[in-house]
């Protein structure tokens, strides 16, 4: 119901007008009179009406100026002014204040309530474009999710303008505005059922959006990396400890067996290093295979490793490091990105400078290399699948001529695993997808199907199944399962006499008008008028 309150200090008029429309037969409520602006402003505000009508000559504060701080507080509010003077100086500072009618008095209540139904109108429509939006935006809300994440992970990992970080970080609602920030890595692994990695991750998520000035993105399947802000380095301390803390407590209390490693970069003090943060944050984070997991490190917690040795020096050699097992590990969960990490801090936790020595080379480079023969042949590639991508040794002298060449070489191998690794992912997750997408082109009439429901039918979390989707697809759930509804609808519009409601009915909308405002949306014109195009 729309509510009406009314200012005229005309005791006459102002009864005349209340008491000659039937205000709740005619679809209105009338919350509240007054007979000056003064008196009508704390009222009006209590109140909230929808409609102001209101004189403009009055007693301690005219119309004009009530109408003016009400729009103020109400923005949305429909302002109707009365007026005995046809003068244009009121109707110009009407028009400024966004007045809805400006009306000569006197006017009979026929006349009233006809501008009072237009007025109505004009709002019912307002509210129907506002909740069309929310919901909207709440369907898309996925897709801001995603938009977020790729703009976290580019301002991290590329050197963007600070000007370019601030305007797009305010058109995505984030406030990068700080003193000091600091990067995070967070990685679980080591879950006996994606039950549990469901619900720990649920709780990992509710937690960082309860920090303030903490921002996030999904880092692959099982990770994240975190943005945080502060005034000063204390402050910053002060909450990374805390999340830490916090972080530690969730992961105690996970009845499930588990794993996680965490790693923090450096404070800086401008957005622009952002990137020097995360660099450092990867170095860290690259000891995960070298260390003991289930805790949260910083560059300050990692051994001094120091020697001037440049041959092989036995006894600073590090034999219960030189171990396999790290390199398979690595292999089987480490991104291509974290390689040259990886490789500096493997190399060095087996003794700084022993990477000078030839017959260290050697060895370790045949270490790492039937490592990697082994994963391949897990995932069910030839032995010789390496030898094709990264050439044999013996046809390789140059690998072995200086620690700098063989570091690149060892790059080479590891990095070719992994593309070779993904490569085997990749086609298990086009299954999974293939089997998503006749999902969504089998029920996408069915206004129940969402997120939840694709992810179950391939027996995945939603968040998992989020993350996988929007990566390989190259767009979010939602964006699919829109284009899919969207295309289904311009064939019947063109091919069929079904009317607008039943057309999106039809593809999965049981509200016609959200239909009608997702379409426009989407394909930047009505379904009336896409049907009448030639």
């Amino acid at each position: 119901m729309i509510k009406v309150f009314l200012a005229e200090d005309e005791i006459v008029i102002r009864n005349g007008i209340k008491n000659s429309i039937e205000w709740e037969k005619e679809g209105y409520q009338f919350v509240g009179e007054a007979g000056d602006g003064e008196l009508a402003y704390p009222m009006i505000l209590k109140t909230k009406p929808d409609i102001l009508i209101t004189d403009i000559r009055m007693p301690f504060m005219d119309g004009l100026e009530l109408s003016r701080l009400v729009r103020q507080d109400l923005p949305d509010i429909k302002i109707l002014i009365l007026s005995g003077y046809d003068e244009f100086d009121y109707a110009k500072e009407a028009i400024k204040l966004r007045v809805a009618e400006y009306l000569l008095k006197p006017i009979s209540s026929a006349k009233l309530l006809e501008v009072l139904k237009e007025i109505a109108a004009s709002i019912y429509q307002e509210r129907e474009e506002r909740e069309l939006l929310k919901r909207y935006e709440e369907d898309m809300r996925e897709n801001r999710q995603h938009e977020k994440d790729e703009f976290l992970t580019r301002i991290l990992t590329h050197n963007i303008s600070v000007t370019e970080i601030l305007e797009q970080g305010r058109q995505l609602g984030l406030d990068l505005s700080a003193g000091v920030y600091n990067t995070m890595l967070f990685k679980i692994a080591g879950f006996s059922g994606d039950r549990e990695l469901t619900e720990v991750f649920t709780k990992i998520e509710n937690l960082l959006d309860g920090y303030e000035n903490v921002y996030y993105f999904r880092r692959g399947a099982e990770g994240w990396a975190l943005l945080c802000l502060a005034e000063d380095e204390v402050q910053l301390e002060e909450k990374l400890l805390k999340l830490t803390e916090d972080m530690e407590a969730i992961m105690a209390a996970c009845p499930a067996r588990k794993e996680y490693f965490g790693a923090f970069g450096h404070p800086v003090s401008r957005l622009g290093a952002l990137k020097e943060s995360m660099d450092e944050a990867e170095r860290v984070f690259a000891y995960r295979y070298l260390k003991e997991w289930n805790q949260i490190i910083g560059s300050s917690d990692l051994e001094e490793r120091i020697s001037d040795n440049k041959e092989l020096n036995l006894s600073s050699l590090k034999v219960d490091k030189l171990d396999r097992k790290i390199v398979e590990q690595f292999l089987k969960t480490g991104l291509k990105g974290e390689v040259t990490h990886f490789i500096k801090e493997y190399l060095e936790s087996l003794g700084e400078n022993n990477i000078q020595s030839l017959l260290f080379r050697q060895y370790v480079t045949m270490d790492i290399y039937l490592a990697a023969v082994g994963i391949l042949e897990e995932l069910g590639y030839e032995s010789d699948e390496l030898v094709k991508q990264c050439g044999d040794f013996k046809d390789m002298e140059t690998v072995f001529q200086n620690a700098e060449q063989t570091k690149e070489y060892l790059k080479n191998v590891l990095e070719t695993t992994i593309d070779l690794r993904e490569a085997v992912s990749k086609q298990k997750y086009s299954q999974l997808l293939k089997e998503a997408k006749n999902y969504i082109e089998q029920n996408y009439g069915n206004d129940e199907i969402s997120l939840n429901t694709a992810a179950a039918s391939v027996n995945l979390s939603p968040n998992h199944f989020s993350t996988i989707f929007s990566q390989e697809m190259g767009k979010t759930f939602i964006e699919f399962l829109t284009d899919v509804r969207m295309g289904r609808a311009k064939e019947l519009l063109r091919s069929s006499a079904m009317k607008t409601a039943e057309i999106a009915y039809a593809v999965g909308y049981k509200d016609s008008h959200y239909f009608s405002y997702l379409f426009k949306k989407t394909q930047k014109c009505t379904p009336r008028e896409f049907r009448s195009q030639v």
